[in-house]
């Protein structure tokens, strides 16, 4: 094993920059002073890591990625912020992450996702862990996604949104508003459609465990409830164990939501 990264040599790489010994650096990437690389990290072609950036193990940079710039929010002073990209990553060609607005704040990235190519993750976003992101979507500032989310190819998603675990955003959609855990989303505005029952299935969750969750999202979008009731139908006829557990404890924080909660298609 060599003892220092492999670093092509048209490559810009300040020597203040911590790159593991295994790391690998593509033709024509800049590196700068506050970077910090993982091992076993490929960092692709014309890659440019700017700011303070921290990148864990076994990611793979493609070709054109930008990490770490400025936020484009008028509000940034030129604060130190920060992005923190977690391990076995694949982020693919183009896709954009910026450091976060406010001191000490960063936009983070968790573990396993697959963000393709042309994706935007805009300042403060914080996104977990085993998540897709398709061509050419955009998140703006203080998104959150939580595990295992999908978002199809060339949505948008508004500011301060938050997607659930395994939630679904279909391609194309206009996402003002959160999304429950499980749920499939889709539409110009998008509403809610029905389960993730693919992610679900693809996930392991049993038979039952799906019916249950049938069930509740029949209350929650089908019977025209306020969600003070949708809930506290949920938790009498459901209950409260399991993944319908997780459901309601999601909608029980939407009292503290800035962009409320995905409403009903208009099936009936």
């Amino acid at each position: 094993m060599s003892a220092e990264p492999r670093i092509h040599p048209t490559a810009v790489v300040h020597p203040a920059a911590q790159l593991h010994p295994t790391v690998r650096v593509g033709p024509y990437a800049v590196i700068g002073p506050h970077v910090e690389v993982g091992e076993d990290t490929v960092i692709g072609p014309h890659v440019v890591l700017e700011g303070y950036v921290r990148i864990g193990k076994r990611n793979r940079i493609h070709a054109g990625v930008v990490i770490g710039s400025e936020p484009q929010d008028r509000s940034f002073r030129g604060e130190r912020s920060y992005v923190v990209v977690g391990d076995d990553n694949v982020l693919r060609e183009y896709v954009q992450i910026h450091r976060a607005t406010g001191d000490g704040q960063a936009t983070v990235v968790g573990d396993r996702n697959y963000i393709m190519s042309m994706v935007h993750v805009a300042h403060n976003c914080r996104l977990g862990s085993d998540i897709v992101i398709v061509t050419g979507s955009g998140l703006a500032g203080h998104v959150r996604v939580d595990d295992g989310a999908q978002i199809g190819g060339m949505a948008g998603v508004h500011q301060f949104v938050r997607i659930g675990r395994l939630g679904m955003v279909g391609g194309m959609a206009k996402l003002t508003t959160d999304v429950p855990p499980f749920i499939l989303v889709d539409g110009v505005p998008a509403r809610a459609r029905g389960l993730n029952r693919v992610g679900l299935q693809r996930a392991g969750v049993p038979r039952d465990e799906l019916e249950r969750l049938h069930r509740a999202f029949r209350l929650l979008y089908r019977e025209g409830l306020s969600l003070p009731h949708a809930l506290e139908r949920i938790v009498g006829e459901v209950g409260e164990e399991g993944l319908v557990g997780e459901l309601v404890t999601f909608l029980r924080e939407q009292r503290g939501s800035r962009r409320g909660l995905v409403r009903a298609d208009r099936q009936p």
